[in-house]
């Protein structure tokens, strides 16, 4: 058998760190930073306690990582939203759906934990921070007032009621993680009949 060249050793290494990475953020995003142990991540990935850290020198590492990586995630994504053609109804549509979808939800659920669990690690605040409620906000109020010169967005405060959304979003996102087998995620038409005329 040949000796693996660099360039495979590099795939090797970052498919590592991803399959890492993934498997912690499933644990956080249910279990926040207090209720994770490294034992956990590690029997999610799959893979031997000590190859965790020769990526990550310790669990609050890999929750900053991943805080920085939801973060960018969610902006990327609001404003490719912001930007995708389509009308107002359209692209809060696709907003809702890309929240609730099995590959989005676990960012937001950790951004949740990361703003309102104990044991947060400093960086990982300062990151959460920098993004408030009112960025997102900004971002998504056009869309709100465009649905409504289009005659599909209820009529009210624009600001006030792209809070009120997320915060459902949110709260949607939240129960779920919880793993009841009883619960299940509402229907997006149902969701967006909170908006909607």
């Amino acid at each position: 058998m040949a000796p693996l060249n660099e360039e495979q050793l590099v795939q090797i290494r970052d498919e590592r760190r991803e399959q890492i990475m993934a498997a912690a953020l499933k644990v956080f995003s249910r279990r926040g930073v207090v209720g994770t142990k490294m034992s956990m991540i590690v029997k999610e990935a799959g893979i031997s306690h000590g190859l965790v850290y020769h990526y990550f020198k310790s669990k609050e590492e890999l929750f900053v990582t991943l805080v920085r990586s939801a973060i960018d995630g969610s902006q990327d994504a609001m404003l490719a939203i912001k930007n995708h053609p389509g009308s107002a109804y359209d692209k809060i549509r696709m907003l809702a759906e890309d929240m609730l979808d099995e590959q989005g939800a676990p960012y937001f659920q950790l951004i949740y934990q990361a703003r309102t669990s104990e044991g947060v690690p400093e960086e990982a605040k300062q990151l959460i921070y920098k993004y408030s409620m009112g960025d997102y906000i900004e971002i998504l109020a056009p869309l709100f007032v465009q649905g409504q010169q289009e005659g599909t967005i209820a009529s009210g405060e624009p600001g006030e009621m792209v809070a009120s959304f997320l915060t459902v979003l949110t709260g949607v996102i939240m129960v779920a993680a919880v793993e009841d087998q009883q619960y299940h995620i509402p229907d997006i038409e149902m969701l967006l009949k909170l908006i909607t005329k």
